[in-house]
C-alpha cells in the first residue's frame, strides 16, 4: 500500500487555498488546509476549508464524470456517444479541423474559455499557432476590463489583494485606515479580503460599501451607498468632484505623477453630489460623506468586484476608480492599491506564442473594429509603453487580446464577417454563462464541429460532436502569476493520477492542445511532453524546476516595493498616471470617464419600463456554488437546492408572491422560473436572480439539456453590440428591465 501526502492548489474557485492531499494507491482519501503554507504566507491568512473543498472526493469519483474521450453518434443533441480512444480523438479533432481552416481560414475556428482556472495559456499558444485570432468566453465581464483599465491607467493593473489590516504593535491599529468596496461581497467570493476585512474593522478600519444589495459586507461597513443599478460612473465621478472641490486631493503626487488632472477637473465640475443623487438614489450628503471619509483616511485601499465588471459602462466606472486611487495619493503605498509588477517568470506573451499570430490575422479578430480597447489594437498600444518601463508585459495574453462573444455567436449564424464553422470549449459553459442564450444555442448548433473539454455532460457537451474529460485541478501540477498581474508565484504538485487504466483516463488542457496541435503541424513549438516541464520552462529565468520551487516551499513573494514611479515612471505613454487617458483617445474614446445611462434602463426605456417595471441584476457570487459547477454534487447541492430570486417584501407582496413561491421572471429575450427569497435588502423596484443554474439530474438529451431553460437567466440578458460597453464589449448584467409574477405550480 502506497500512501502519499501531496500539496495542491484547490481550483474549484478563484482563492487559490494550498491543500494537503492524501491518497492510497492514488485514490483520494483525504483533502484538508495547508496550514504551514499559510502561516509562511502573511500576504494570504488563512481561511476554513469550504463546503465545496470538502465534497473533492464526491466531485473525483462522481459517477457521472466524463472519464474517457467520447464522440458523438446520433443527431447533435440527442444524447447518443460512443467511447474513443484519446488517439482517436485527437486524429480526427485535427482532420475534421484541418479540412475547415483549408476551406475558410484558420479563423473559422472559435475558443471560448471560463474563469481563467485553467492553463489557458496553451490554448492560447494553439490558436496563435494555428493563426485564430478568435479567442472569446468571459473575459469582457471578469478580470480583462480590470487588467487592461489599471494598464492603461497605470502601465501596470492592480493587484487584487487583501486589507492591510496587520497589528502594528503600539496596540491594536490597521495600517489601512479605510477600505472602499464597489460591487464585490468577499463574503461570498473572496474569503481571505473577507477575513482582513473583518479583522480591520476590529482595529479600527473605516469601510464604504458602494452596493445596490445589503450584503454582508454592507452589513459591515460604516457607509453603505446603496445605488441605483447601473450608476456607478455617476457616484465616482461625484466622489472625484467633492474632493478636486474641496482640495483634498494630494496635491504633490498629482502635480508631479497626474496627466490630464485640469481636464479631469472641468469634466467632473458639474458632476455634484446632488446631480449624482438624482441619479443614483444615494442621498447627496452620503455621497459627500464618502469622499471626505475615502480621502482623508489615508492609507486607503479599494478594490471592485463583478458588480463593477458587468456594467453597461465598466470601464468608465473602473477608471473613475482608479482616478479615485491616484488623486489621493492611495497608488503604490503601502495599506494603499498595490501596483506589484512583473514577476521572475518567462512571460505569458511569450508562453502564448503572442507574435506567432500574423499581423493579417490579428486584423480578422471578430469585434476590432468596434470595441477595440480589449482586442489587439488595444493590447499593443498599452502593452507598447508597459514594456518600455518594466520590461515585460502585463496581463495573461489569452485575457487581453480578444474577439467580443456576441459578434462571434452572430458570426456561426450569419457568416459575417466569415464562417465560424468550428469552436472548442475549455473551462467554459456557454449554454450557461453565456448572455442571450438563445441566440448561443442556435450558433453551437449550426456548427460544423464542436468540440468541449469538460469534467461532466453539461448543457453546452450535450451539443458537442466530441466531449474530452479534462484532468481536475487534484490530477495536475499547478503554477501561477495570478493573472500575470502579481510578482507573486503560487505552485502546487501533482496530488493525484490523472489516469488509472480500466478506470479513468483524463489529460489536461496543455496535453489537449499540445495533442490537437502536433497532429496539425505545430510539432516544434511544442517542445514539452507534459504540464511539469512547460512549468519548468517558466521557472528557467529563476533558475529551478517546478519540484525543486515545490521544494523551496511552492510560493514567491519579493518583498514589497513602493513608490516605484520614483524610480522607473509609470508605464504609460506620458510616464504618469492618465486621468486622462490617451490610450483611449488614441483608440478613438472619450479619454475621460463620464456617465450614460444604460441601454435598458427605466430612465432609457420608459415605455419599456412600463411593461416590465422592475430592474433585474444577476452576477451576486453565493455560497456554495461557484459559477454553473457544483450542482451535481449532492454534498453541496443539499445546501442550496433550489435557484433563488431576491425580491423585496414589499413588492413581493404587491404581486401576492409568498416567501418560497415559485416564480416567473420575464424579459422581452424570454422567462424563466426561480424560488423567490423575501431579501429587504433590495429596493422594492429591484429584484435579484441567481446565475449558472442547470438540473443535472434532467435528461441530458434535447429538449432538456438538463434543465438549461428552466432557471438559467441568461435566457434574460442582453448582449446586443448597442448594449455593450463602447470600449470593452462587455455585456450588461446589472440593468435589465423586467417582469415577476407568481408561477401556478411547480414539482
Amino acid at each position: 500500500m502506497t500512501v502519499e501526502s501531496k500539496r495542491a492548489v484547490c481550483q474549484f474557485c478563484h482563492p487559490q487555498c494550498r491543500i494537503r492531499v492524501t491518497s492510497e494507491n492514488g485514490h483520494l482519501v483525504s483533502v484538508e488546509e495547508d496550514d504551514s503554507f499559510a502561516k509562511a504566507n502573511t500576504t494570504f491568512p488563512p481561511v476554513k476549508a469550504c463546503l465545496r473543498l470538502r465534497g473533492a472526493r464526491e466531485f473525483m469519483y462522481h459517477p457521472d464524470r466524463v472519464n474517457f474521450p467520447r464522440k458523438r453518434v446520433g443527431e447533435k443533441g440527442e444524447g447518443k456517444w460512443e467511447t474513443i480512444s484519446w488517439d482517436q480523438a485527437f486524429d480526427e479533432i485535427a482532420q475534421r479541423l484541418g479540412k475547415l481552416t483549408a476551406q475558410y481560414g484558420p479563423e473559422t475556428l472559435a475558443v471560448t474559455m471560463g474563469t481563467g482556472r485553467s492553463t489557458s495559456e496553451y490554448m492560447g499558444r494553439f490558436c496563435n499557432l494555428l493563426g485564430t485570432p478568435n479567442v472569446i468566453g468571459q473575459s469582457h465581464i471578469c478580470y480583462a476590463p480590470c487588467v487592461v483599465t489599471g494598464a492603461a491607467t497605470f502601465g501596470w493593473a492592480v493587484r487584487h489583494r487583501t486589507v492591510k489590516a496587520i497589528d502594528t504593535g503600539s496596540g491594536k491599529e490597521s495600517l489601512t485606515k479605510c477600505a472602499l468596496l464597489i460591487g464585490i461581497d468577499p463574503s461570498q467570493s473572496t474569503p481571505r479580503l473577507w477575513k482582513s476585512s473583518r479583522d480591520g474593522k476590529a482595529m479600527g478600519l473605516r469601510l464604504i460599501v458602494i452596493d445596490p444589495r445589503k450584503t454582508q459586507a454592507a452589513e459591515l461597513a460604516d457607509l453603505w451607498l446603496q445605488l441605483r443599478p447601473g450608476t456607478d460612473t455617476a457616484l465616482l465621478t461625484a466622489m472625484i468632484n467633492v474632493i478636486i472641490r474641496e482640495k483634498l486631493y494630494d496635491k504633490d503626487f498629482v502635480g508631479k505623477w497626474c496627466h490630464g488632472f485640469d481636464s479631469l477637473a472641468e469634466r467632473v465640475s458639474q458632476c455634484t453630489p446632488e446631480w449624482a443623487a438624482a441619479i443614483t438614489q444615494v442621498p447627496a450628503d452620503k455621497i459627500t460623506e464618502a469622499a471626505w471619509m475615502y480621502a482623508t483616511s489615508k492609507p486607503a485601499f479599494s478594490i471592485h468586484g463583478m458588480g463593477t465588471e458587468h456594467l453597461q459602462d465598466c470601464v468608465e466606472a473602473m477608471h473613475a476608480r482608479f482616478i479615485l486611487v491616484a488623486i489621493t495619493g492611495n497608488l503604490d503605498v503601502e495599506g494603499g492599491d498595490y501596483l506589484a509588477g512583473p514577476s521572475g517568470l518567462v512571460s505569458s506573451a511569450e508562453t502564448t506564442l503572442d507574435r506567432m499570430l500574423p499581423e493579417g490575422q490579428r486584423g480578422k479578430q471578430i469585434g476590432i473594429d468596434r470595441f477595440r480597447l480589449l482586442s489587439w489594437p488595444g493590447r499593443e498600444l498599452i502593452q507598447e509603453s508597459v514594456k518600455r518601463t518594466w520590461g515585460k508585459e502585463c496581463s495573461l495574453s489569452s485575457i487581453t487580446a480578444v474577439a467580443h462573444a456576441p459578434l462571434v455567436y452572430r458570426a456561426m449564424l450569419t457568416g459575417k464577417p466569415y464562417p465560424v464553422r468550428a469552436a472548442i470549449t475549455m473551462a467554459s459553459n456557454p449554454m450557461v454563462t453565456q448572455a442571450n442564450v438563445k441566440l448561443v444555442y442556435r450558433a453551437l448548433k449550426s456548427l460544423d464541429l464542436y468540440v468541449v473539454l469538460d469534467y461532466f455532460m453539461t448543457p453546452s457537451a450535450e451539443l458537442a460532436d466530441y466531449v474530452l474529460p479534462v484532468a481536475s485541478w487534484m490530477e495536475r501540477p499547478y503554477m501561477r502569476d495570478v493573472a500575470g498581474t502579481d510578482s507573486d508565484i503560487y505552485a502546487g504538485e501533482q496530488a493525484l493520477p490523472a489516469a488509472i487504466p480500466g478506470e479513468y483516463d483524463h489529460k489536461t488542457d496543455f496535453e489537449i492542445f499540445r495533442g490537437i496541435g502536433i497532429r496539425m503541424g505545430q510539432e516544434k513549438y511544442w517542445p514539452w511532453e507534459t504540464l511539469e516541464q512547460a512549468f519548468d520552462f517558466r521557472l528557467t529565468p529563476m533558475g529551478m524546476t517546478h519540484k525543486e520551487f515545490m521544494a523551496r516551499g511552492g510560493f514567491h513573494s519579493p518583498p514589497a516595493r513602493y513608490k516605484k514611479h520614483e524610480q522607473i515612471g509609470f508605464g504609460t505613454p506620458t510616464g504618469k498616471v492618465e486621468l486622462y487617458s490617451t490610450v483611449f483617445e488614441k483608440l478613438g474614446y472619450d479619454p475621460l470617464p463620464r456617465y450614460r445611462e444604460d441601454f435598458e434602463s427605466p430612465v432609457s426605456r420608459p415605455e419599456l419600463g412600463k411593461e416590465y417595471p422592475l430592474m433585474l441584476i444577476t452576477g451576486g457570487r453565493f455560497h456554495p456554488m461557484y459559477h454553473s459547477d457544483h450542482r451535481n454534487i449532492d454534498s453541496v447541492r443539499r445546501r442550496h437546492p433550489d435557484p433563488l430570486l431576491q425580491i423585496n417584501p414589499e413588492t413581493a407582496r404587491k404581486l401576492g408572491i409568498a416567501d418560497g413561491d415559485w416564480a416567473w421572471i420575464e424579459t422581452r429575450r424570454g422567462r424563466i422560473r426561480m424560488k423567490s427569497c423575501h431579501f429587504e435588502g433590495v429596493a422594492p423596484n429591484v429584484v435579484h436572480a441567481e446565475h449558472g443554474w442547470w438540473f443535472p439530474e434532467l435528461p441530458g438529451e434535447e429538449p432538456w439539456l438538463h434543465g438549461v431553460w428552466e432557471s438559467n437567466v441568461n435566457v434574460l440578458t442582453a448582449d446586443e453590440p448597442e448594449a455593450c460597453n463602447a470600449l470593452s464589449g462587455g455585456w450588461p448584467l446589472k440593468t435589465a428591465l423586467c417582469r415577476v409574477y407568481k408561477a401556478k405550480e411547480y414539482k
